[in-house]
């Protein structure tokens, strides 16, 4: 099988960034299938990267190679770090972005040297491309360095309990659709009170009307607020950190 290594940045794809990282990538490996997850996150946001990455990286086979570059501290003292974790690499800054992988139970750590002459501003084409790289053509990880002793993990936070029996979570990221993707776990029946909005967690979007708000549970097993052909996000004002309720049907 021909070594798979994704690419996740904030790089976007106007400046040929992502393009130097290739081709570092592909003189190294020249087999290896390159498959951009995307790099539209954000500039500089970490959390969504992080949540982007914790969607997707145990869909692909074992041995695929995870590239993560969203990388504020780049040139800075923050380490460079590698992965093993569920039969998956992955190869970013230690700054938190890499936590779905940490957080499983086995994962295993490298940290991973700054060569000389190595860019101060890109760390993505010169320490993190090629260290992917070496992953996908097969050499350990313990080659990359000596394990992590304490490396950044980031959390979900967790849905609290209010004093009138709900559920207060919080949106943890809004998509390209405008739905508001919340940290409370698919529960059904019940509500979802937005502001002074109450909406039946419902199936599917095809479930009302269009243009119509609802919540539902989406792909991700979390509950969502959408609007039918239209915006959560714009119709009700919520970003990340909005806060909303759910409570079961009464």
């Amino acid at each position: 099988m021909r070594p798979v290594i994704t690419l996740l940045t904030d790089f976007g794809t106007a400046d040929g960034y992502v393009a130097e990282m290739k081709g570092v990538l592909l003189s190294t490996v020249p087999d290896a299938t390159l498959v951009d997850v995307t790099h539209e996150i954000a500039p500089q946001d970490v959390e969504g990267a992080r949540l982007t990455l914790a969607r997707l990286w145990r869909r692909f086979p074992p041995r695929t190679v995870h590239l993560v570059v969203v990388d504020p501290g780049v040139g800075s003292d923050r380490p460079a770090l590698a992965v093993e974790s569920d039969g998956r690499l992955l190869v970013g800054p230690d700054n938190g972005v890499l936590s779905p992988a940490l957080l499983v139970a086995g994962a295993r750590t490298a940290m991973l040297a700054i060569p000389p002459g190595a860019s101060a501003s890109f760390h993505g084409r010169d320490v993190f491309a090629p260290a992917a790289a070496v992953l996908a053509l097969g050499r350990p990880l313990e080659s990359l360095g000596a394990p992590a002793t304490a490396p950044l993990i980031r959390r979900t936070p967790e849905p609290r309990r209010l004093e009138n029996g709900a559920l207060e979570g919080i949106v943890i990221s809004v998509d390209h659709f405008g739905n508001a993707i919340t940290n409370l776990i698919g529960l059904r029946p019940g509500v979802v009170e937005v502001g002074d909005t109450v909406l039946p967690v419902r199936r599917t979007y095809a479930d009302v009307p269009a243009g119509t708000p609802l919540a539902l549970v989406g792909s991700s097993g979390l509950i969502e607020v959408a609007v039918r052909d239209g915006s959560a996000a714009s119709r009700f004002g919520l970003t990340r950190g909005s806060t909303i309720a759910f409570r079961t049907k009464q």
